[in-house]
């Protein structure tokens, strides 16, 4: 069956990379591919006959005239800045001023030289773009998403344009380095309660990583999609999503075994199954334990991973299960220990450690933490510390209307 293209489609390292090069035959080869298109309905959208399409895509009739051209871009839906970068080069990558050394000029050369004339890739111009990406997490967990997204568009985009100018290895390390931009870009995404965006972007890291052979992050891929679930309130979808993730990708290191299992404890704990979640948390706590070893072996995108982070993920499931006392006992044990890099997160768990002040009926305690946290909630929490705190002032109006209301009004300053 034919498939309607998308923008997203062209974000396809292949297809770009051809579009970029102007190589005419390739993009019609991989256009047809991805989308499920025979030749003749390729040549009705772009005004060609079958047989002059299958005379490009196999090298017997080049492209010359500028009018084929647009009709080929405008048929195909083609990005027209992506074909004007191959005529005269693309900027550089995008970045955020961050503290800490920068890269040296002589590489700073590389990264732009690579970009613009296409030569061919290097290990150390991955090197530093691995590097950035790294930089980039960190930045989020302090400033959130919204300033980050448009930052990393660009910089996927100037990715995907290596992949033409990459070799053997190389290659697939460029479309590895592709996938987790693409994951990054789905959890930012998911962070602001975009959730089409966000499943199109993991089920786009997914794919890369396939073709990359990255088990690592293909299994991180449907564990984010079994948080995502999670987060909507969708349990048995989450438990699913998170035992897909623990088993459809042998090999995968210890963190990320932890992470899906953990993920399926939650879903389950969602469901009101106490024995089940608390099963396989003692299962992820056990294994988590044995990564915490051996760091080294753990992708980078888990680099927020420790003991104290777990304590903080049981405590979630506690939350679900109402076992208000053992929440706050574990929030606060986790929220002690968490340093303030991570604003964001430390802001979601100060929201939950309030919601389980105000079940345990520590309503005034509740009050404070909650108060406390508004101002950053307000500004990198929204939409999801910010609801959880109108999930907190709903359980302080039924235990104490009085505190419930100075909650509320709190808010509203910031509404």
């Amino acid at each position: 069956m034919d498939r309607e293209p998308t923008l997203d489609l062209w974000s396809h390292p292949q297809l770009l990379a051809a579009l970029t090069g102007q190589d005419w035959g390739a993009v019609f080869r991989t256009y047809r591919k991805l989308t499920g298109l025979s030749q003749t309905k390729l040549g009705i959208r772009v005004g060609l006959a079958q047989s002059d399409v299958s005379d490009i895509e196999r090298g017997r009739r080049l492209v010359t005239s500028n009018e084929v051209q647009a009709r080929i871009i405008a048929g195909l839906g083609a990005p027209e800045r992506q074909v004007a970068a191959g005529r005269h080069g693309v900027a550089p990558v995008a970045g955020l001023a961050l503290p800490g050394p920068g890269p040296d000029e002589d590489l700073l050369t590389r990264v732009a030289s690579v970009v613009e004339s296409h030569s061919r890739v290097d290990t150390a111009t991955l090197d530093w773009l691995d590097g950035l990406l790294a930089e980039h997490r960190r930045a989020e967990d302090v400033i959130g998403s919204r300033p980050l997204v448009d930052v990393m568009r660009q910089q996927l985009r100037t990715v995907v344009d290596m992949y033409s100018s990459a070799r053997g290895s190389l290659a697939d390390r460029v479309v590895r380095l592709a996938s987790e931009h693409a994951q990054f870009l789905a959890w930012m995404a998911q962070d602001q309660d975009q959730t089409a965006a966000a499943l199109a972007w993991y089920d786009r890291s997914h794919e890369w990583a396939l073709e990359a052979g990255d088990a690592n992050m293909a299994a991180t891929t449907l564990n984010m999609k079994a948080h995502q679930a999670w987060s909507k309130g969708r349990a048995t979808r989450c438990v699913r999503l998170a035992e897909a993730s623990r088993w459809s990708s042998p090999g995968t290191s210890l963190g990320v075994q932890g992470m899906a299992t953990q993920m399926a404890a939650r879903g389950h704990a969602l469901n009101g199954a106490a024995d089940e979640a608390h099963q396989l948390l003692d299962e992820a706590q056990e294994v988590m334990g044995r990564a915490a070893e051996r760091p080294e072996d753990e992708p980078p995108w888990m680099y927020f991973y420790s003991p104290n982070w777990f304590t903080l993920q049981r405590g979630m499931a506690t939350l679900h299960l109402r076992d208000w006392q053992a929440a706050v006992d574990q929030f606060s044990a986790g929220l002690s220990a968490m340093p303030d890099a991570y604003r964001r997160d430390k802001t979601w768990f100060r929201a939950c450690l309030a919601h389980a002040l105000a079940g345990a009926g520590e309503t005034a305690q509740a009050l404070a933490v909650a108060t406390a946290c508004v101002p950053d909630a307000a500004v990198v929490g929204r939409p999801h510390s910010w609801n959880e705190l109108h999930t907190t002032a709903g359980v302080l109006m039924r235990r104490s209307p009085a505190q419930g209301r100075q909650l509320v009004a709190a808010l509203r300053e910031f509404d």
